[in-house]
C-alpha cells in the first residue's frame, strides 16, 4: 500500500512538473512580450488588463471558493454508505456549487463591463493622464474580463479532480494559456496586428481551452457535472458560509495587488517592471506552492476526517520539508543575480537596460519573501482542513494593513521598490500569524524532529550556494553580456550553483535522496 509521504511526493512531482512546464512556457511568452512591448503603452496597459480577471479570480476561485469546496467535496467522499452512494452525493454537492458560481460569475461579468472605466480607475489611477495607455487598458480588460469566468470554473472541476487524487489535467490546464499566447504573439507579427490586441483575444481564447480541459478530465473521472438552475441548498449555504471569510480574505490579499497596481501606475514603467519581476519570482512560487497547496489540502481534509492525527503531523512536516528544500535555494539564486537573470531573459529587442536595473531590483526584493509565500501554502491546509476559515481572514487583513502602509507612506521616499518591500514584509507577517495560530490548536501543525533537523541544514547550503553564485557572476560578468554566450553562461552558472545546492544538501544532512527516488518513481 503506498504510504502518505510517497503519495504526497508523486502528487508534487506530477503537479510540480506540469507547473515547471508550463512556467518554462510562461518565461518564453514573457521574452516575446519584452522583446515586442518592452515596458511602454501597450505592454504596461495589457499587464493591467490582465491584472483584474486574475483578482476577482483569486478572490472568487482560490481564496474563498476552492479553499471551502475541496474539504467539503472530500467529506462526501469519505462519507458514509458504499462507494457509489458517495460519488453520488458528492456529485450532487458537485452541480450545487457549479449552478450558484456560474450565476454569480454572470452577474459579475455583465457588471465589470459596463462599469470598467470606473474600475480602471480604481486599479490604474496614474493612468488617468496619459489618454492612450487608459484607453488601452479599458478595451484590453473589456476583452479579457469573460477570462474570470473561464478560470473560476476551472478552478471547481479542478477542485473536483484533486479531490479525486486526479492532478494532471488541473495542473496541465495553465499551459494553454501560454500556449495560446505566444500562438497569438505569432499570428500578430505575421499578420501584422497590433500584438497588445493580439494578446487580449488569445487569455480569452485560453480560458475557454482551459475549463473545456478541465471539464472533460473530470467527465473522464466519472463526474460528468450538469448544469442545473441555481438554488440556494443546504450544501451551498454551507459553502457560502464556509467561503465568506475565505473571500474576506482573498479581498485583503487583493487590496494589496490593487493598492501595488494603483501606485505603480504613477511610476511610469513600474507596472511592467513589476509584472515581469512577478513573472521570475513566481516560477518557484508556482511550481512549489502551488503543487503542496493542490496536493496537501485534499490529503489533510481525509485524515482530519479519518481522525488520522499522526498521518495528518507527517503530511504537514513532509510537505515543509519539501517546500524548503526546493524554495530556500530559489530565494537565494533570486536575490544574488537578478541583475544577470533579468538582462538575459528579457534585456532585448524594446527592454531597455533602465528596464533591466529595475526589474532586477524588484525581483531581488520578491525573492526575500518567496520561502514565505510558500509555506503559507503548508500551514493553510491545516485551517481549511478542518473548516476554520476565519483565522485565516485575521492573519491576511493584518499582513494587508502592513504591505499597505509600507507601499503607500515608501512611494514617496523609495518609488515603487516600496510595493516589492511592503509585499516581502506582509508575507513573513502572514506567515507568522499562521504559525502561531495553527501550533496553538493542532498538533499536526508542530515541526517534528527531522524537519528541525533539516531546516537549517538546508538554509545553509542555500546561502553558500547564493554566495558562490554572486562570485560566479562577477568572473563571468562579460560572457553573461555577450550576446552569442549569455544564454550559455547564465544555463553554467546556474547549473553549477544547483549542482552545488545539490552536495551541500545532501552530504549535509538537509535532504534525503530515497525521498527523491520514492518522488519520481511513479506518480500517481
Amino acid at each position: 500500500m503506498t504510504t502518505a509521504p510517497v503519495r504526497l511526493m508523486r502528487g508534487f512531482a506530477t503537479v510540480g512538473g506540469l507547473t515547471m512546464a508550463s512556467r518554462v512556457l510562461g518565461f518564453a511568452r514573457d521574452v516575446l512580450i519584452a522583446a515586442l512591448l518592452g515596458a511602454g503603452p501597450m505592454a504596461e496597459a495589457f499587464f493591467v488588463a490582465f491584472r483584474l480577471p486574475n483578482m476577482f479570480r483569486r478572490f472568487f476561485a482560490e481564496g474563498a471558493f476552492n479553499m471551502a469546496f475541496v474539504p467539503l467535496l472530500a467529506k462526501r467522499l469519505e462519507g458514509e454508505g458504499s462507494e457509489a452512494e458517495r460519488r453520488a452525493a458528492a456529485q450532487d454537492f458537485a452541480e450545487e456549487a457549479l449552478a450558484a458560481l456560474t450565476a454569480v460569475l454572470l452577474a459579475l461579468t455583465a457588471l465589470a463591463l459596463v462599469a470598467m472605466p470606473v474600475l480602471m480607475l480604481a486599479l490604474a489611477g496614474g493612468f488617468a493622464d496619459d489618454a492612450e495607455r487608459f484607453d488601452l487598458a479599458v478595451a484590453y480588460a473589456r476583452i479579457e474580463f469573460p477570462y474570470l469566468l473561464c478560470m473560476s470554473l476551472t478552478a471547481l472541476f479542478s477542485g473536483v479532480l484533486n479531490a479525486l487524487g486526479r492532478f494532471a489535467a488541473p495542473a496541465a490546464a495553465p499551459i494553454l494559456l501560454n500556449v495560446f499566447l505566444i500562438g497569438a504573439m505569432g499570428l500578430a507579427l505575421a499578420f501584422a496586428w497590433p500584438v497588445g490586441d493580439a494578446l487580449a483575444w488569445g487569455v480569452l481564447a485560453a480560458g475557454f481551452a482551459q475549463a473545456a480541459m478541465v471539464w472533460l478530465a473530470a467527465r473522464r473521472a466519472g463526474m460528468a457535472l450538469r448544469l442545473r438552475r441555481p438554488r440556494l441548498t443546504p450544501g451551498v449555504r454551507r459553502l457560502a458560509r464556509l467561503g465568506a471569510p475565505g473571500a474576506l480574505a482573498g479581498g485583503a490579499t487583493q487590496i494589496n495587488l490593487v493598492v501595488g497596481t494603483l501606485i505603480a501606475s504613477f511610476f511610469p514603467g513600474a507596472v511592467a517592471w513589476l509584472s515581469y519581476a512577478d513573472r521570475l519570482y513566481q516560477l518557484p512560487l508556482g511550481v512549489v506552492g502551488v503543487a503542496i497547496g493542490v496536493v496537501l489540502l485534499p490529503e489533510l481534509s481525509r485524515r482530519v476526517r479519518r481522525g488520522d492525527e499522526a498521518g495528518a503531523r507527517d503530511a504537514m512536516n513532509r510537505a515543509a520539508e519539501l517546500c524548503l528544500a526546493l524554495t530556500l535555494p530559489a530565494a537565494a539564486a533570486l536575490a544574488a543575480v537578478a541583475g544577470p537573470i533579468v538582462s538575459v531573459l528579457f534585456g532585448r529587442g524594446a527592454f531597455s537596460p533602465e528596464d533591466v536595473a529595475a526589474t532586477a531590483t524588484a525581483t531581488a526584493l520578491y525573492a526575500l519573501g518567496l520561502p514565505a509565500y510558500v509555506l503559507q501554502k503548508v500551514v493553510q491546509p491545516i485551517f481549511f482542513a478542518r473548516e476554520d476559515m476565519d483565522s485565516p481572514l485575521r492573519y491576511a487583513v493584518a499582513a494587508m494593513a502592513t504591505n499597505v502602509v509600507v507601499a503607500a507612506a515608501g512611494a514617496p521616499l523609495v518609488g515603487y521598490v516600496a510595493i516589492p518591500l511592503g509585499t516581502v514584509l506582509g508575507a513573513w507577517l502572514q506567515l507568522w500569524l499562521l504559525m502561531r495560530g495553527a501550533r496553538a490548536r493542532d498538533p499536526a501543525a508542530r515541526a517534528d524532529a527531522r524537519l528541525a533537523k533539516a531546516a537549517p541544514r538546508l538554509l545553509a547550503a542555500s546561502l553558500a550556494m547564493g554566495l558562490a553564485l554572486w562570485l560566479g557572476a562577477q568572473a563571468l560578468g562579460e560572457a553573461l553580456a555577450a550576446p552569442g554566450l549569455r544564454w550559455l553562461a547564465l544555463a553554467g552558472l546556474m547549473l553549477g550553483g544547483g549542482a552545488l545546492y545539490a552536495v551541500l544538501a545532501v552530504t549535509g544532512g538537509g535532504v534525503r535522496p530515497a525521498d527523491l527516488r520514492a518522488a519520481l518513481r511513479r506518480r500517481d
